[in-house]
C-alpha cells in the first residue's frame, strides 16, 4: 500500500548543449535531492526514454537537432502515458512562433534562456511543486462494476493506488479498520482521500458515508478529502453535497482531465495536513527534548507522565543524580561539565526500552519512569545502571550516580507529583548515606 508522501521527481532535460544539460543537471541534484534526471541531445532520444518511462517534468529546448521543442511537445500530448505531463520550453527570447504555436502544442509554460540556469532551476522547482506527481491511495466506492473499471484504470494510469468497493458499509468498515489500527495510525499508510458515488444503492448511500467520515470518525476536510461523483448538476444537488461534507464534485460521465485535477487538487490538501501534522509533531518534540543531553526534558515528564501511569498499573520511578558534580565544573570547566551530561543522558536514554520515560529533571538530575516494573525489579536495574556508569567514565572521569527509586506497587491511584516526590526523598537519603548507591521509598519508609 503505498502512501502519500514525498517521491521522487522524474525529471527529463532536453537540450543541444551537452554543457547546458550537465550544469543543469548538476544545479537541480543539489536544490532537489529527491530528483531523478534523465538528459537528452535530441527529441528523437527523449521520445525513446518517453517509451518506456513516466515522467513528472520535461524541460526542453525550442531548438533541437531534427524535431524542434514544439514538435517533442507535440508527440507527448499524443502519449498515453504522458500527455498530462508539464512541458517548459526553454528558449532564449518568446519568439512569435512559441507565442502562436506552443501553448496548442501542449506547452505548459516557458522560460527566458537569457536569465540564466539558476533562474531555470529555481522555475522548474516551482512548476515541478505546482505539478506534483499524483502519488497517494484512493478509496474508490461505485456499485456499477462498469463504471468503476474504466474509471480505476484511468486513475492507476495517473500513478494513483485504487482500493474499490462497491458499498458504503464496506467502505466505512475498511475507514475505521485503518484508524484504528495501530499499525495504520501513521500518516504514511491508510487512504489518502475518498472518491464515492453520492447515489450508491443500499441502506448507507454516498451521502450517508461522507456524513459518517466526518461526525463518527471525526475527519475534517483536510484530514479526509472526500470527492463526490454524481449524475446530477444542479444547485440544489451542489447544496446537499458540499452540506454533507464534501471537499468537491465531479459529474457523469466522467472526464479524463477535470477528474485528475480535482484528485491532484485534494492530494494537495492532504499533503499540507499531513506537513503541518509533521511539522507540529517537530515542534512538540523540540519543546519537550533536552537540547544539551537529548532526553526527553521535565516538560513532556509532566505532560505525559500522568498518561504513561494510567495506561501502566505497576510503574517505577528513579531519580538519578550525578555524585559531586559541582566539583567537575569546577576543576574540569563547564564544557567538560555538560559534555559529561551530554554522555550520561545519551547513556540513560539507551539503557532502558523505548517505551520508558528518560527526562532530565533538573541540572544535573535524570528521571526513569519504567513500566510493568516492580520494586524488586527496578532496584536491580537501578543497580545494574549504577555499576555501569562506574565503568562509563565519560571524558576519562571517575563518575559515581546515587538513585532514589519507589513504585506505585499497592497504590491504588498512583500520582506523577507522589511518585516524583517519594523518588526524591529517597535519593536524598541516598545523599546523605554517602552516594553511589540506590535507596527505595517504600510505603513512607526509605531503606
Amino acid at each position: 500500500m503505498t502512501p502519500l508522501k514525498e517521491q521522487t521527481c522524474r525529471i527529463m532535460i532536453v537540450d543541444r548543449s551537452e554543457v547546458a544539460r550537465s550544469i543543469i543537471s548538476h544545479i537541480l541534484q543539489k536544490e532537489m535531492h529527491n530528483a531523478y534526471i534523465v538528459t537528452c541531445g535530441s527529441a528523437e532520444e527523449a521520445l525513446e526514454y518517453l517509451h518506456r518511462e513516466k515522467f513528472d517534468l520535461i524541460t526542453t529546448s525550442l531548438l533541437l537537432p531534427g524535431l524542434d521543442g514544439l514538435d517533442l511537445c507535440h508527440e507527448i500530448r499524443k502519449s498515453e502515458k504522458q500527455h498530462l505531463t508539464p512541458v517548459i520550453v526553454v528558449s532564449s527570447d518568446a519568439d512569435r512562433r512559441l507565442l502562436r504555436e506552443g501553448f496548442s502544442a501542449g506547452v505548459t509554460d516557458y522560460f527566458n534562456k537569457s536569465l540564466g540556469y539558476k533562474r531555470l532551476v529555481e522555475f522548474i522547482k516551482d512548476v515541478s511543486q505546482r505539478h506534483s506527481g499524483l502519488v497517494g491511495r484512493v478509496l474508490y466506492v461505485e456499485d456499477s462494476l462498469s463504471t468503476a473499471q474504466g474509471t480505476q484504470t484511468l486513475m492507476e494510469k495517473h500513478g494513483l493506488y485504487i482500493t474499490h468497493v462497491t458499498s458504503a458499509e464496506e467502505a466505512l468498515t475498511l475507514l475505521k479498520n485503518t484508524r484504528n489500527n495501530p499499525d495504520n495510525a501513521r500518516e504514511n499508510e491508510g487512504f489518502d482521500i475518498v472518491f464515492v458515488d453520492f447515489f450508491l444503492e443500499g441502506q448507507m448511500t454516498g451521502g450517508d458515508l461522507l456524513y459518517a467520515i466526518r461526525t463518527q470518525l471525526h475527519c475534517s476536510r483536510q484530514e479526509m478529502p472526500v470527492l463526490v461523483i454524481t449524475i446530477e448538476d444542479n444547485r440544489d444537488c451542489q447544496a446537499e453535497i458540499f452540506h454533507a461534507g464534501a471537499n468537491d464534485f465531479i459529474t457523469k460521465p466522467v472526464i479524463e482531465e477535470v477528474l485528475i485535477a480535482r484528485v491532484k487538487s485534494l492530494l494537495l490538501i492532504k499533503h499540507q495536513y499531513n506537513v503541518l501534522k509533521r511539522y507540529s509533531r517537530d515542534i512538540y518534540k523540540l519543546e519537550t527534548t533536552d537540547s544539551l543531553t537529548g532526553t526527553h526534558n521535565k516538560k513532556f515528564l509532566l505532560e505525559e507522565g500522568k498518561t504513561f501511569i494510567a495506561q501502566n498499573p505497576n510503574v517505577c520511578m528513579m531519580m538519578v543524580d550525578i555524585d559531586d558534580f559541582e566539583k567537575i565544573n569546577e576543576v574540569q570547566g563547564h564544557i567538560i561539565g555538560d559534555h559529561v551530561l551530554h554522555l550520561l543522558g545519551h547513556f540513560l536514554a539507551s539503557s532502558f526500552p523505548e517505551q520508558a520515560i528518560v527526562a532530565r529533571f533538573v541540572g544535573k538530575k535524570f528521571t526513569v519512569l519504567l513500566s510493568d516494573c516492580t520494586l524488586d525489579k527496578g532496584k536491580a536495574l537501578a543497580e545494574n545502571l549504577r555499576q555501569k556508569t562506574i565503568a562509563l567514565k565519560p571524558e576519562g572521569l571517575n563518575i559515581t550516580i546515587s538513585i532514589g527509586l519507589t513504585s506505585s506497587e499497592g497504590t491504588t491511584k498512583p500520582k506523577l507529583a507522589s511518585l516524583i516526590s517519594d523518588a526524591d526523598s529517597a535519593l536524598h537519603t541516598a545523599h546523605e548515606q554517602g552516594n553511589n548507591r540506590t535507596c527505595l521509598y517504600v510505603s513512607h519508609q526509605i531503606d
